[in-house]
């Protein structure tokens, strides 16, 4: 399809959506169209990933070490693109066929030793309530309470996420949440057990193999550099969809669903390599109006927001290093008034 970009906005701060506005009243805004899957345009696409992915592992084969930093980028980053289809099957919006979506699914993330069915019920959770203070799971910052109440060693370790190490915080996320099926019920958690006991088999399958053919070393070239590069993404894109200083959670009391979807996520523009290996999940705010939204509509369904609801829209931001900045430097803790502050903040308040 033609990336078509919207119009851009200036202001930071979106005008409040009113609490007469449902949810509903904004999908129906969208055309039906955009809800069309196209079975054509998914498999191609899963396609020119998987030789994306062939060609990455192929690249960090043959490549001398000075150029080994740029395989492990291009590898890494089409594996992103392999979740983002991953992405596509946990919400139902690559196939009408439930099974088929959960095989695919379960192939493209079994690379990454991601337990599909865990991330799918998690991940819906967090679509459910999206900066909800109380019930989101994915870059919830602490409060000062909870704060406060933590370990030394857990302040520390949430003060890195939230700072230069941001990029790992979704390494925290995959290993704390994705293999416990335990706090799953029912049918979930036999689900959950499935994926796991999957992804635990090919683990020592693939590991053991890996190294006896190639040493440690080919597991660090092969497996934990592309594995670093792909959390590099997948900590940034999730952490800037819905991270800003204009942007808050609200406790359970307050929390408004369509305000928290139309206007609490973002849209973040990166280089256009990216936005091609990873299928434009970036164009991230109407995928969390409706997850029914295949990948490859959704830049159409955005510029259909921008012209019913853009003053209500977060404005489009691009990645560099100021937006690093921005959000490092001071999303930090929950603050009632102001959304966030930064720890530093927070101590010496505490001091007077």
């Amino acid at each position: 399809m033609t990336a078509v970009s919207p119009p851009t906005l200036t202001s930071s701060q979106p005008k409040q959506l009113d609490d007469s506005v449902k949810l509903r009243d904004v999908i129906n805004t969208l055309p039906k169209e955009v809800f069309v899957k196209n079975p054509r345009k998914a498999w191609t696409k899963v396609a020119i990933n998987a030789v994306c992915v062939v060609l990455g592992y192929w690249t960090v084969a043959v490549s001398p070490w000075y150029l080994l930093p740029f395989a492990w980028i291009f590898l890494g980053t089409s594996l992103q693109g392999f979740f983002v289809i991953a992405h596509d099957c946990g919400h139902r919006s690559f196939s009408n066929r439930i099974w088929l979506n959960d095989l695919v699914g379960h192939i493209v993330t079994l690379p990454l030793a991601y337990p599909f069915h865990a991330w799918r019920i998690l991940h819906n959770h967090h679509h459910k309530y999206t900066n909800n203070l109380d019930k989101d799971n994915t870059w919830t910052p602490f409060t000062t309470e909870i704060f406060d109440n933590a370990s030394p060693a857990l302040k520390w370790f949430y003060r890195r996420m939230r700072g230069w190490f941001w990029w790992m915080g979704s390494i925290a996320h995959w290993a704390k949440l994705h293999f416990n099926w335990s706090q799953f019920e029912g049918k979930q958690r036999e689900q959950v057990r499935f994926s796991v006991l999957l992804v635990v088999a090919a683990m020592a399958i693939a590991f053991p193999a890996l190294i006896i053919t190639t040493g440690i070393t080919g597991l660090i070239k092969f497996w934990l550099m592309p594995f670093l590069v792909y959390h590099f993404w997948m900590s940034t894109f999730t952490m800037f969809h819905h991270t800003m200083p204009e942007i808050p959670f609200k406790g359970e009391g307050e929390w408004n669903e369509a305000r928290a979807q139309l206007s609490g996520t973002v849209n973040c523009k990166y280089p256009w390599w990216v936005e091609f290996l990873c299928h434009d999940i970036n164009v991230h705010i109407p995928h969390h109006v409706t997850t029914a939204i295949p990948w490859y509509n959704l830049r159409q369904a955005h510029n259909s927001l921008v012209e019913n609801w853009g003053e209500y829209l977060y404005p489009d931001c691009t990645f560099n290093w100021e937006l690093v900045q921005k959000v490092t430097k001071v999303c930090h803790l929950y603050e009632e008034q102001d959304n966030y502050q930064s720890i530093e903040k927070y101590r010496l308040l505490s001091q007077q």
